[in-house]
């Protein structure tokens, strides 16, 4: 099976590529589109780092077609898991200052909605 076949096989099944139930999405109401988001700053050395993590999960597949060594795999998984997750932690970083402060500059019941949202993400996280 080729690398393409098997990440067409792995987009195919329940598991791989699953995307998350609308409930899940969206349990709060999102800002309008013309909203400057806090990564927006760092928006482009972002997707250099997305892209980084999207060579390794494409190693990862390149790895399982070639009949890799396990632990070298899993190895590869445990960095890339990392990476994602070091991602994450800086998007978050950048919520709290930018979307969660700003909130709370405004007070009201914004700044409540802006806290259960980013308690959520934490445990979504912490989940993981």
């Amino acid at each position: 099976m080729t690398t393409t076949e098997a990440g067409a096989e792995a987009r195919s099944t329940p598991e791989a590529g699953r995307t998350p139930e609308p409930a899940a999405v969206a349990e709060t109401e999102r800002p309008a589109a013309a909203t400057v988001h806090g990564y927006h700053d760092q928006k482009a050395e972002h997707l250099k780092r997305l892209r980084r993590i999207e060579g390794q999960i494409r190693g990862l597949q390149r790895m399982v077609d070639e009949d890799t060594y396990c632990i070298d795999i899993l190895t590869q998984v445990s960095a890339s898991t990392k990476a994602l997750q070091s991602f994450a932690l800086q998007l978050l970083e950048e919520h709290l200052r930018h979307c969660v402060a700003d909130a709370a500059l405004r007070g009201g019941d914004e700044i409540d909605a802006k806290v259960e949202e980013a308690t959520k993400a934490i445990a979504r996280l912490l989940r993981t």
